[in-house]
This record gives C-alpha cells, sequence and structure tokens, in this order.
C-alpha cells in the first residue's frame, strides 16, 4: 500500500473513532488509537503518519487537539520527527527485543509446587447432589431466623468493625463456642485459646505455614481427607500416609524415614472411612507425637452428628497439655458459605497464629460473626443440631433402602453410626471406575475412594453422601445404582 494510501487509512480509521466520541477527550482518542496501532504492529516503524495540519484539516478538529495526542507519542519514544520529512513511526527496538526474547525468560507454565498442588486438586464434580459428600441438609437451614440476626447486628455494627481487625475474632463469638466445646467436646480451652478462620481449610494453611518448614514430614490418614492434603502439599510438606484400619490411623504402621513435624487425623469420624479412632489408638497416636516433637492436628469437622450414641470426647482433651492444635468449622453443621471456623490452639501457639492470621489473611465477618454468637447464645444451634441428626437420620435410612437390593447380594455399607456419608465396598478398582463412567453418564456424581489414597489406592469403593438431598432424590438415585452395581456383578440383572 502507498504511502498516500496508509496516510488516508490513518485518517479514515481516525474519523471513525472521533465519530463516536464527538463530546470531549477527542486528544486522548487520537492518541489512544495510534498508540494501539503502533503497538499492535499494524502502523509498522518508519511508517509515515498524518501531519498535525492535515489530521485538523481532513478531521474538522483544532490543529492543538491534533497536536496534543501526537506530542504525547513524541515524548512516549514512539514517534519520531525528521525534520523536513514529518513524522514516524519510532523503531521500537525495546518492544522487539522483548518479543523476540527466549520463550524460557517468560514464566508461563506453573511452578514445581503449583504443579504438585494443582495435581492435589481434585475437580469437584458436579451434577446431580444426591450422593455429593460433605454437603449439609441447606434446605433446612433457618435463613429467616438467621437473616433476622444478621440484619439487627449490622444495624449496630460499631464503626470500628469496618477497620482492620487483629483480635483472633469476636470476643462474644470465643467465649460461644469455648462454652459449647466444652461441654459437648470435652475441649480443654479458654476463649483467648480460640482462633476464628474463614473456614477449616484456612486452619490448616495457618498450621503448616507457622509449624513446618517445606520438606518436613506430616502423617497423613490413608485414605483421607483431601483438602488437608491439599493444604499441606501447598506449604511444601511431604505427606507420609499412613494406613486406616477398623480402629482408625494406626502409627505402629507409619513408615520408617523423616520423623514428623505434623500428625493430621479425624478421630471422631474418620474421613472418608466412617471408623472411629479407637482409645487405645489414641494413647498411642498422643505418645508417638509425644516422642517425635509433633504436632497433631485433630480435625472434628463433623462430629455432632452421631446417631446411635452421644459425640465422643475430643483427642484434645484427652489429656493435660496434649500436644493437640484442635479444628472445626461450620461448614457442615450450618452452610459452605458462611466461610467460618476455629482453631483451638495450645496457649503458646495463641499469640504467634493472632498475628500471623491478622497480617496473612486479615479478619472480617465481625457481622456474621456476631450474629453466630447470638446464635449459638440463644439455643438456636443446638436445636438446629437436633433437627439435622434426625434429618441426617432418615436420609440414611432411606440411601440404605434403595441400595437394600444390592446388600442382600453382598455389597457392603459402613456402620453409618456418624457422619453425612456412607462408604459402599466395591471388589476392585475396574468397577469402581466402570460405576463412576455409568454415573457421569447419568448426570449423577460418585466420588470413589481411589480419590482419597496419596499413594496406589489399596482398596475401591464409593463415598456416597446423604446429607444434602431428600429422600426422594436419594431414593431414585439409590435405586438407580443398586441396579448398575447388580448389573455388573450379575448381567442378568441389567435392565
Amino acid at each position: 500500500m502507498s504511502r498516500l494510501a496508509r496516510t488516508a487509512w490513518v485518517i479514515e480509521a481516525l474519523a471513525i473513532r472521533l465519530a463516536k466520541s464527538r463530546e470531549s477527550g477527542l486528544s486522548l482518542v487520537l492518541y489512544t488509537a495510534l498508540r494501539g496501532w503502533i503497538e499492535a504492529g499494524e502502523l509498522a516503524a518508519g511508517e509515515a503518519l498524518p501531519s498535525s495540519r492535515q489530521l485538523a484539516r481532513e478531521l474538522e478538529i483544532a490543529r492543538n487537539t491534533a497536536l496534543a495526542a501526537l506530542d504525547r507519542l513524541t515524548a512516549e519514544g514512539l514517534v519520531a520527527s525528521r525534520p523536513g520529512a514529518g513524522l514516524f513511526v519510532a523503531p521500537l527496538a525495546l518492544a522487539e527485543a522483548v518479543h523476540q526474547a527466549p520463550a524460557l525468560t517468560r514464566r508461563e507454565t506453573l511452578s514445581r509446587r503449583g504443579d504438585r498442588l494443582l495435581a492435589a486438586c481434585a475437580p469437584s464434580g458436579g451434577g446431580h447432589r444426591a450422593f455429593a459428600p460433605g454437603i449439609p441438609a441447606l434446605d433446612l437451614f433457618p435463613r429467616e431466623q438467621w437473616q433476622r440476626l444478621l440484619r439487627r447486628h449490622q444495624q449496630r455494627a460499631p464503626e470500628q468493625w469496618l477497620a482492620y481487625q487483629a483480635t483472633g475474632g469476636l470476643a462474644a463469638l470465643k467465649t460461644a463456642l469455648c462454652d459449647y466445646l466444652r461441654l459437648s467436646r470435652s475441649v480443654r480451652c479458654t476463649p483467648d485459646q480460640i482462633l476464628i478462620t474463614q473456614g477449616a481449610q484456612q486452619g490448616f494453611e495457618l498450621i503448616a505455614r507457622l509449624l513446618a518448614d517445606p520438606g518436613d514430614s506430616a502423617w497423613i490418614e490413608e485414605p483421607g481427607y483431601g483438602g488437608a492434603q491439599v493444604a499441606l502439599t501447598a506449604a511444601g510438606l511431604s505427606l507420609v500416609p499412613v494406613p486406616v484400619d477398623a480402629e482408625g490411623i494406626d502409627p505402629q504402621r507409619a513408615p520408617d524415614g523423616p520423623v514428623p513435624r505434623l500428625i493430621y487425623v479425624t478421630p471422631s469420624h474418620q474421613y472418608p472411612r466412617g471408623v472411629t479412632l479407637s482409645l487405645a489408638r489414641r494413647l498411642a497416636l498422643l505418645n508417638a507425637a509425644e516422642r517425635h516433637g509433633a504436632w497433631i492436628i485433630e480435625d472434628d469437622y463433623d462430629s455432632e452428628f452421631r446417631y446411635s450414641s452421644p459425640p465422643l470426647a475430643s483427642l484434645q482433651g484427652l489429656v493435660d497439655q496434649a500436644p493437640v492444635i484442635y479444628v472445626g468449622t461450620f461448614s457442615k453443621v450450618l452452610y459452605p458459605g458462611l466461610r467460618l471456623g476455629y482453631l483451638v490452639l495450645p496457649q503458646a501457639l495463641v499469640e504467634p497464629f493472632r498475628q500471623a492470621n491478622a497480617r496473612l489473611n486479615r479478619e472480617g465477618q465481625m457481622v456474621a460473626q456476631a450474629a453466630l454468637a447470638e446464635f449459638i447464645e440463644q439455643g438456636h444451634f443446638s436445636r438446629h443440631v437436633a433437627r439435622m441428626r434426625r434429618a441426617y437420620r432418615s436420609r440414611q435410612a432411606a440411601l440404605r433402602e434403595a441400595l437394600a437390593p444390592a446388600t442382600a447380594m453382598g455389597l457392603t455399607l459402613s456402620t453409618g453410626h456418624a457422619g453425612m456419608h456412607l462408604l459402599a465396598g466395591l471388589d476392585d478398582l475396574v468397577q469402581e471406575q466402570a460405576l463412576v463412567e455409568a454415573g457421569r453418564a447419568r448426570g449423577i456424581q460418585l466420588s470413589p475412594l481411589s480419590r482419597y489414597f496419596t499413594g496406589p489406592a489399596t482398596r475401591a469403593g464409593l463415598v456416597l453422601g446423604y446429607a444434602g438431598s431428600h429422600e426422594q432424590e436419594i431414593a431414585r438415585a439409590g435405586d438407580w445404582l443398586a441396579r448398575v452395581w447388580l448389573g455388573l456383578q450379575c448381567p442378568v440383572f441389567q435392565r
């Protein structure tokens, strides 16, 4: 294209831009358009530009408007003036050097730590919620009552709640939690030992950052909870899987190697196998922690939901000065979107954790904390837990009834004495994968037990959540699962 034609093209394109911006800022429109074309390479280095007089005449604008745009481009080194010849796009040596730099100078891939973290982040799935584990009965949450509490505390909120906080949580909530935990879980604590977090996951991350260094070892249950695995992996720890059997994690079967700095357990209701850590194993675990100088992370995520006995005493409260950090959350008992959890810390760790949390995560949600404190103090929390416990017992029964044809033919289910899911044992990983794929085709989410192993899976099964769905939904999905399982066992049952 000739120089004359290129100049005409530039003027025409600028006229279109200006037609859309006749109100004000014409100089900025010219500048932005020309700069964009230069940076995109549409106006190449050395190419001539219209003069300020030509732009003013052709575009019917003041010459000062055109001069302002061109002067700004000149000042930024994008346009150069040649005496007697006019304005030209400047040679962009710096920009070309950036574009021509070797690919290795720009990190578009994840770090090695990022790769490890992403590999540990299993997809959450989707589709049918009948079997989704960890989802509470959102339909039973007292939303109107909760909204009233939120509105009242929002209206009464003091000005300091709008500022940064560094107290470790609202005093009223820590006091209410302390009373609840001492009575219901035999936790040994005072309100100042409680640190309010934005869920259990944040608590795991704080523990891993403050109490371990990259490369340190952490014992974890095998199979075990993926959220804790991800948090410890993200902190650069080396995960050491310790087998879980009918009595829970077995410290005697921990592999030889570096001593652990952290030990993660779910003693009240092991996730995902559903067993309870026996007293002998609890004492052995405490002894192992003392021997190795390790901290135990006690995740008590759904301890409120026991159906054949009262809630069990915590590991933290078993002995004086136990090397245990107790982790709790309201995601399972209220709703996940609340994003409130807590740590019960040994006294020596309270101040370091409070300071680090205030700096790394910032504190907030003071209105929600105040509403939750009142929710607990007025007895709404305990009544809601009792209602959920009755509903979950009924929903578990619906799942067992739907799966009865399969269990009569040999499908094994966990005891279901507690929690929000059942574990269905399967013959092998081939059968597990076949059922997962069949569910995916049907739009039903099935969580394979193999996903919860950090090493090679030694058992196959399905983690069947039942808390988040109505009995009718559970019955339909359970009937489907029973028929598919029977079809895999005995093709004559397929229909």
